[in-house]
């Protein structure tokens, strides 16, 4: 086998690795965004603990999200949910809305194009 050929499988071998993290992560965004947007119609309706309910669920998402490829967008956002459940358990429910609508801008962002693990926080 050639240089060249085997460099050709090898890169396949690669994106077959990786592909099923890149689609694990969009997944993964794609349940923080959904949860997200209903904490955000719980907080316009004036519900705190619904919000944190759901932002708690986003949250758990992005978080997993983050396991699979970090990004900088993943990490402002997951820092704005959290920001959003220390506002709806303390019964500010505006603050709340607000910090989820951050997060929602952020997890919106472009996914990385490629898998870096990393750790979460526990929250």
């Amino acid at each position: 086998m050639g240089l060249g050929r085997l460099l050709s499988v090898a890169w396949l071998g690669f994106l077959v690795a990786v592909a099923p993290l890149a689609l694990a992560e969009r997944k993964h965004v794609a349940e923080a965004v959904e949860h997200a947007q209903a904490a955000v119609a719980q907080g316009k309706q004036g519900y705190p603990d619904a919000l944190v309910t759901e932002a708690r669920e986003a949250l758990k998402h992005a978080e997993l999200a983050k396991k699979e490829a970090a990004s900088p967008y993943l990490e402002q956002g997951i820092r704005a949910l959290k920001q959003a459940i220390d506002q709806g358990k303390a019964g500010r429910t505006d603050a709340a809305t607000k910090a989820v609508e951050d997060a929602l801008e952020n997890l919106s962002e472009p996914a990385p194009a490629m898998a870096q693990p990393s750790g979460g926080d526990g929250y």
